[in-house]
């Protein structure tokens, strides 16, 4: 039944042989890797005017020049980048280049940083949407939580089907905005041209404080954030389809156009049309109200949003499992982050980060204003490294035009950590302590992670290991009995198989139990003595594992008695839970029980089924 299920919502297994057919062709690579970037007009643009509405008119005017600002960075992001995809067609992004180049703290630096970036994208582009989706509706906002946690399970859902899936999935959304936002765009640019601008001073409130340079600075770290996803494509390359590089290489640039345009005409257009909005309301769902009032072409752009800002999540989950598998890969992170699922997807990467996101949602309450000053931190130290890694690959590789390339590269890692600079000073005791505390942290676990692989490898390794010389001892069995029944048939019958020293042992939790328990086992099984250990305290654990050292002790023969332990398997999952599992409290004990160095405990499970 559940296989039945799980094939419902996420599809049947595909062959390993199907990988090579589950790549992604441009418009679905556009559609899977840049909603982010396309998507971050919605809260860039908001956090630009939350920044500057508090200086008034005034304020609002440095709008256009902090969104040009911005966009210039994006252009230098993504010519680095489109540089990466060439030199590293493999995939990885800023782990690689960053790892490759600087060595591997400045590798796992950009990794850390990359891993928080993902997650916090995804929290902050689905309270966005749903943010998009209140504007519209009012009513809708206590349930603003629920609605982005429902929209967190489909995208998961649709991502666990597999990248390619992910990628049609993801297409309507994402041409649906593009389609409604161009055309409000261009139609603003008309109105505008026919109207002419609004003063701002007519329709801004008062100020409550003068611009600042501090004020400017804030406002661009927190515009920044539209920069978020460039990185996606670069570690994501081994999903397109051949050539792959070049493929990449053009989506890239064709989504930083479109970002471009669309970050740039939205700014210009809420500045010249004099655009303010209520303390409910987004600044898009405004100009929207601006030019179409609330008609249903309105209605259309504010669920394109909310389809754009939900499905911009995918940005997060085609690159934070990818990310996470290279991780798992290296010895950095658990390796079954490194297998792919039934439908040739990092299933387990997209479990973590869908758990990780919907406990942010849920802690900041589904707030995108309070999620943002955790943002950018991660994206910009990650933009940082990689950059100034591709400088140093120039560097070495001296091909032709590496001069031009190393500069193009260095100017992208000084203006990027110009801009983390600020975004860390600017937002530090707004919330981006903890992102600066969290990638550290981070850092820890890869180290801890790696060193106990590290530790694995040397301890199973058969180098310098010698011969046994020592005569191999007759194997002593032990028998842990909780009753005499059908089920010990099979367990003492495979134990006799295997020695000639086989000992039972019964736990009496009350006084008597056990020499009726002893008469009932002579009857059946006289040839194997019985030892009745009392347990004052009704434990069974304990007793069992103090016998199992005691005899061990006795005998000294240089190994500790395998135990043979009957289980029945009840048919239905669900009857399982109406026994006490004391078979797997057993297991459990004698597998992380270590009193003998040296000496490994052997736990035979024998199985009764029920019908």
């Amino acid at each position: 039944m559940f296989s039945k299920i799980k094939d419902l919502l996420i599809g049947p297994p595909l062959s390993t042989k199907a990988i090579g057919h589950k790549q992604l062709n441009k418009i679905r690579a556009l559609a899977a890797f840049s909603p982010d970037a396309l998507a971050s007009i919605a809260y860039a643009n908001q956090e630009i005017y939350l920044g500057l509405i508090v200086a008034g008119s005034m304020g609002l005017s440095y709008a256009l020049p902090i969104g040009l600002g911005i966009t210039f960075l994006l252009v230098i992001v993504a010519l680095s980048y489109f540089q990466t995809i060439h030199a590293y067609p493999s995939g990885g992004g800023s782990y690689i280049v960053a790892r490759t180049n600087l060595g591997d703290l400045p590798g796992l630096l950009a990794a850390a940083a990359l891993l928080v970036d993902y997650l916090l994208n995804a929290a902050v582009s689905l309270t966005a949407g749903v943010a998009a989706l209140v504007s519209a509706f009012p009513n809708l906002w206590p349930y603003r939580v629920i609605i982005a946690l429902g929209l967190l399970l489909v995208i998961t859902l649709v991502n666990l089907r597999g990248m390619q899936e992910a990628g049609t999935f993801m297409a309507v959304p994402v041409y649906l905005f593009l389609a409604a936002y161009l055309s409000m765009l261009i139609y603003g640019l008309i109105r505008l041209a026919y109207e002419g601008p609004t003063p701002l001073a007519s329709v801004a409130p008062t100020a409550l404080q003068p611009v600042t340079l501090l004020l400017i600075l804030h406002t661009f770290s927190t515009g920044s954030t539209a920069l978020t996803g460039v990185e996606a494509i670069s570690n994501g390359v081994p999903a397109f389809q051949s050539p792959k590089a070049r493929n990449a290489g053009r989506t890239l640039m064709v989504m930083a156009l479109l970002m471009g345009f669309l970050f740039v005409g939205s700014i210009g257009l809420t500045q010249f049309l004099g655009v303010v909005a209520d303390s409910q309301e987004t600044i898009l769902s405004a100009l929207a109200r601006r030019l179409f009032g609330g008609n249903l072409l309105y209605y259309l752009i504010q669920f394109t949003t909310l389809g754009i800002l939900t499905v911009a999540t995918n940005t997060s989950f085609a690159g934070f499992p990818r990310l996470a598998a290279i991780l798992a890969r290296d010895g950095f992170l658990p390796r079954q982050l490194n297998i792919l699922g039934d439908r040739l997807a990092f299933t387990n990467g997209i479990i973590l980060l869908s758990s990780f996101t919907a406990v942010l949602i849920i802690l900041f309450q589904g707030d995108t204003h309070a999620l943002i000053p955790l943002f950018a931190i991660g994206a910009f130290l990650a933009f940082t490294l990689s950059q100034a890694g591709m400088v140093v690959h120039w560097w070495k590789e001296r091909s032709q035009h590496w001069g031009l390339k190393s500069f193009i590269n260095g100017i992208g890692a000084l203006a990027t950590l110009t801009t983390l600079i600020v975004v860390v000073i600017s937002k530090f005791l707004s919330g981006a302590w903890i992102t600066v505390l969290l990638i550290p942290l981070i850092l820890v676990g890869f180290s801890r992670i790696n060193l106990h692989y590290q530790q694995v490898r040397k301890q199973l390794s058969l180098k310098g290991l010698p011969p046994s010389l020592k005569p191999v001892e007759p194997t002593r069995v032990v028998i842990p009995v909780s009753g005499v029944h059908r089920g010990m048939v099979g367990a003492v019958n495979f134990a006799r198989s295997i020695s000639d020293n086989v000992t039972a042992i019964y736990i009496e939790l009350e006084p008597g139990a056990g020499e009726k328990a002893r008469l009932e086992w002579e009857s059946w099984w006289p040839e194997v003595p019985m030892v009745i250990v009392s347990s004052p305290y009704r434990s069974i654990v304990g007793p069992l594992l103090q016998f199992l050292d005691e005899t061990d002790a006795q005998h000294n023969d240089g190994q500790l008695a395998t135990v043979v332990l009957p289980e029945f398997v009840p048919s239905r999952w669900w009857q399982s839970l109406l026994h006490n599992q004391t078979a797997w409290l057993i297991k459990t004990a004698l597998l992380y029980h270590r009193r003998w160095q040296g000496l490994e405990r052997v736990v035979i499970d024998v199985p009764f089924h029920l019908n």
